[in-house]
């Protein structure tokens, strides 16, 4: 498989080829969520807000994953960046035994104790909840090959290889965008449907990863584990992974507070953010590329390289995200009527991304800085400002709900969006840039 050295060349030109493959499989990805949703949304509101309900449950999946993910993938950059060959693989090893134990204890928690994880929403919807728990169940060995294909996502970004990564998501993009119809409509499984078709997707590309990239990504039995390494990418991935778990128990909180206004306001907000993740997609790119870049100078002692590339990705990121806020407050139903023509949840949608829209320059902000943080090993920073005002949106939105309804629910996200990008960028300025990456760069 190609290594990309991320430590030489014009910087602002290495990021950007880094972040394009990310941003392209963010697009895809997008283009699959729009074609899902547009395909589910036909069955009705219902429909819309089983999923929804269900996907809160499956993101603390993906929170917990980050553990393996998160870790892995720092310290792989790291070797990489000092050269490390037989550490590389030491830690992929390490990071293939946590991810698989985490992808089996999920799945089987998920099996036994989804009904009352979607019980505990209070949806008072019988046919929403039924779906829910189908849809959930399914998602139980979805999880097993989506946490691996992750990981292996987060590795090749670690070897600059974010090309070959794109292409494999790229087939199970395309293939779910075919299944969908076929398996909701046609073999008539509903709701199950876009879940069967996802798992599909995912077993293939799970398949192409390994089969791919010349044994990189294959557990290595004559290397065997060390547990030393398990406990370092452990110890590393926990506080991401407890902030990802924590902001999605936030979000199941918020969800029964929005719950108390009906299943279109659940339906609303479900789409509501698939919409923002147009502003992601950018940014998102951006987090990854400065992350695997960070990682490789940060094990090549390039210091200044890594100041210079974070500012590069900030002015790009935040430009982008003024631009998608504009499009939120001008063309904010225009774009929900894509998914939806139910006019109440549409103007529960449009008022979302409407109040969102404020916080957007804020978010890329934080989620530059994270690639910065995680980079350098040092995830604990992202993972404490993002807990103390996560936890802060329950509180807020009860308060906010008496004057504002359930806009006070959205207002209550956009303010502390605001203040964890703030946070974010007075941690760099005052601790890692004056501190941390002080030491004198070593080349360029």
């Amino acid at each position: 498989m190609k290594q990309v050295d991320l430590t030489k060349g014009k910087v602002i030109s290495v990021i950007t080829m880094l972040a394009l493959p990310i941003m392209g499989s963010s697009l895809l990805q997008f283009t699959y969520n729009i074609i899902d949703m547009m395909w589910v949304g036909r069955l009705g509101s219902n429909a819309v807000a089983s999923i929804g309900s269900s996907s809160l449950y499956v993101n603390i999946g993906n929170a917990i994953s980050s553990l393996a993910i998160i870790g892995c993938g720092i310290k792989v950059a790291h070797s990489i960046g000092q050269k490390d060959d037989q550490k590389v693989k030491e830690y992929i090893n390490a990071g293939i035994m946590l991810n698989a134990i985490i992808a089996l204890v999920f799945g089987l928690v998920l099996i036994f104790a989804g009904k009352g994880f979607i019980g505990f929403l209070n949806l008072n919807n019988s046919e929403v909840e039924k779906d829910a728990y189908s849809y959930l169940a399914v998602n139980a060995p979805i999880l097993f090959f989506a946490f691996f294909n992750m990981m292996f996502t987060r590795i090749m970004n670690s070897f600059g290889n974010n090309k070959l990564a794109f292409k494999i998501n790229a087939v199970g993009v395309v293939l779910n965008i075919f299944l969908d119809p076929l398996c909701i409509y046609n073999l008539k499984l509903g709701v199950v449907g876009a879940a069967v078709s996802t798992l599909i997707a995912n077993i293939i590309m799970f398949i192409i990863f390994i089969i791919s990239t010349d044994g990189i990504l294959k557990y290595k039995a004559e290397i065997g584990v060390d547990f030393a390494k398990v406990k370092e990418i452990a110890k590393l991935g926990f506080p991401m992974a407890f902030q990802r778990v924590l902001f999605t128990f936030i979000n199941i909180m918020l969800a029964k507070i929005i719950a108390v206004f009906g299943s279109d306001a659940i339906a609303a907000q479900k789409i509501g953010v698939q919409i923002e993740s147009v502003a992601f997609m950018i940014v998102g790119g951006f987090n990854g590329a400065v992350a695997g870049f960070t990682g490789q100078n940060y094990g090549a002692k390039k210091y200044e390289r890594i100041k210079e590339g974070y500012k590069s990705a900030l002015v790009v990121g935040v430009s982008y995200a003024l631009i998608m806020a504009s499009l939120f407050l001008m063309f904010n139903k225009s774009m929900i009527r894509v998914f939806i023509r139910d006019e109440a949840t549409i103007d529960i949608a449009a008022s979302y991304l409407k109040v969102v829209a404020f916080s957007q320059m804020f978010s890329a902000v934080e989620m530059i800085s994270n690639g910065l943080f995680t980079g350098i090993g040092k995830p604990k920073i992202p993972a404490s400002i993002s807990i103390v005002f996560t936890i802060l949106r329950i509180p807020c939105a009860l308060v906010l709900i008496k004057p504002f309804g359930i806009n006070g629910v959205w207002i209550s996200i956009c303010i502390t969006s605001v203040l964890k990008g703030i946070c974010a960028y007075i941690v760099y300025v005052f601790k890692i840039k004056r501190n941390f990456l002080k030491t004198v760069d070593i080349g360029a």
